[in-house]
């Protein structure tokens, strides 16, 4: 998801960048090099859909940054470690479980002599 999201944050970039020079200059910036000061669409019929549309993809490109920054932050708090699998021949639970000692039974003697017969 990341990685589409960061996708989406380099095409929003560029479609700004193009928005901003399409828009007329107030103070002839790279109007002066090409010899008019006039836009590209005419005297002011696409000013306004280009101030809207540069809102528009700004907006959308500060809500992606946040976005982007949150997920980051969300891999960055899982640890490597967490995606190993632990496989092994020691058992879980390092102590073993011991039953309680128990006391030897003392032997019986029998002091009566076996009757014959």
């Amino acid at each position: 998801m990341t990685s589409t999201l960061l996708i989406v944050q380099f095409v929003l970039a560029v479609l700004i960048v193009i928005v901003v020079l399409l828009q007329k200059s107030s103070s002839m910036g790279l109007g002066a090099y090409s010899g008019s000061n006039e836009s590209l669409f005419g005297a002011k019929g696409p000013a306004n859909f280009l101030t809207k549309a540069t809102m528009a993809l700004g907006l959308a490109f500060v809500i992606n940054t946040l976005v982007l920054g949150y997920t980051y932050n969300q891999e960055r708090n899982k640890s490597a470690i967490d995606s190993v699998k632990q496989e092994s021949l020691i058992p879980a639970n390092p102590t073993p479980v011991q039953s309680a000692p128990t006391a030897p039974v003392a032997p019986t003697t029998d002091n009566k002599v076996p009757e014959s017969k």
